[in-house]
């Protein structure tokens, strides 16, 4: 069964998986998943709070390998 969403990870995510985390652009939402847990729990973020989240992350240096 498909959700209708595209979902993406990094591109600093590699394929060997592990640690990362999807995200797809929903109507008026922003959604992450697990990606070991497809299926799993799902965080909704507005696009506002995820834009605040991301700058944040880039602010802070989360992007850097390790973080």
């Amino acid at each position: 069964m498909t959700d209708g969403l595209v979902w993406f990870t990094s591109s600093h995510s590699n394929s060997e998986g592990g640690a990362c985390v999807e995200v797809a652009f929903g109507q008026g939402a922003v959604l992450v998943r697990d990606s070991k847990d497809r299926a799993g729990a799902r965080l909704t973020f507005t696009p506002g709070a995820w834009a605040d989240f991301v700058a944040y992350a880039v602010a802070r240096g989360a992007t850097d390998a390790g973080r």
